[in-house]
């Protein structure tokens, strides 16, 4: 696992080095209804909120044999500040369930506590589509739509942040409590077609005594500007539990700043077994500016449709004073 680390950290400081600008969206881009973060912040002067209560079932079917019923909700809030590349966040899942176990008399458990609580920021690296000019081809329909070797080079992001594990928390390990960290390598493909292609690397709880490696891998498909789906894998290993999950679902994009989503959850193990559906939204509270441009002569050079309107109008007007001037002579 340390030597896991070192290799992580390595990579971060490696794409860190180089410093780019994330793209700002005029739809909402939500990190819902999968559990893997997407490589774009939400952009500045932008608070996004999601959240998605959910339904959970588990079956451990060997010994000690026990079932677990409940609820629960993920929830996320996002900010961007200073940079486009830059945003934080606030991150956690809240369960209340009843953990039922086996013996010659079945006990039941009522418990509640948060799953995870993390405040942490994210910055986008590396933008392969930085400044590079993606003008379609007017010529062709399925050049636009083909495959572009270009489009195997992600989007890279890095991640870090800070746990929060209260004592006797049923959903961690009986000596986590307190404060801990969280790192965390993103990479984003966009290909043509509306499809996306997502990993994330992540060491959770280092400096504790529960350090959890977990990877999401999650391809997205878009049929259309409204209707996304989505299929994913997620891998979690540590002393304290370990599981492949596997989770689909989909997306409906209600309007630019609002987002509805549902998806199902389930794995292929007895130890215990788990299947959990969840319903969720996402809405977007947008303030988002674009800044001016400085020009050639380090003038500020406003670039609002209304201005280029207004330039373009009162050129008109010296041309047709010019025009008169000449017919006079």
């Amino acid at each position: 696992m340390k030597t896991l680390f070192k290799r992580l950290t390595f990579t971060v400081i490696l794409f860190a080095s180089v410093c780019l600008h994330a793209q700002y969206t005029d739809v909402i881009n939500s990190n819902r209804p999968g559990a893997s973060q997407s490589a774009f912040s939400v952009g500045t002067k932008v608070i996004q909120l999601e959240v998605g209560p959910y339904l959970i079932k588990e079956n451990r079917s060997v010994f000690p044999k026990n079932e677990v019923s409940g609820f629960g909700v993920d929830f996320a809030a996002h900010y961007g500040f200073w940079k486009e590349a830059l945003e934080f966040n606030i991150q956690g899942t809240y369960q209340n369930d009843t953990q039922t176990v086996s013996s010659l008399t079945n006990i039941e458990n009522k418990r509640s506590n948060f799953k995870n609580l993390n405040i942490g920021a994210k910055y986008l690296v590396y933008d392969p589509h930085k400044n590079k000019d993606t003008k379609p081809n007017l010529y062709s329909y399925h050049a636009n739509r083909g495959f572009k070797w270009s489009s195997l080079i992600p989007a890279v992001s890095v991640a870090a942040g800070v746990n929060y594990d209260t004592a006797d928390n049923p959903y961690t390990a009986a000596t986590i409590e307190g404060l801990s960290y969280r790192g965390v390598l993103i990479t984003q493909n966009n290909f043509n077609g509306g499809w996306v292609f997502i990993t994330n690397f992540m060491l959770d709880r280092i400096g504790s005594d529960q350090t959890d490696f977990q990877y999401i891998l999650t391809l997205t498909h878009s049929f259309n500007p409204k209707w996304v789906i989505f299929g994913e894998t997620q891998g979690i290993k540590s002393d304290f539990y370990a599981d492949n999950l596997f989770r689909f679902g989909g997306g409906y994009l209600l309007n630019k700043n609002l987002q509805l989503d549902t998806a199902l959850t389930f794995n292929t193990k007895n130890t215990p077994s788990v299947l959990s559906l969840n319903f969720g939204a996402s809405y977007r509270l947008d303030r988002h500016k674009d800044k001016e441009k400085p020009d050639n002569n380090n003038n500020n050079n406003n670039t609002s449709a209304k201005e280029q309107g207004k330039r373009k109008s009162r050129s008109k007007k010296n041309i047709k004073k010019k025009d008169t001037n000449f017919d006079d002579d």
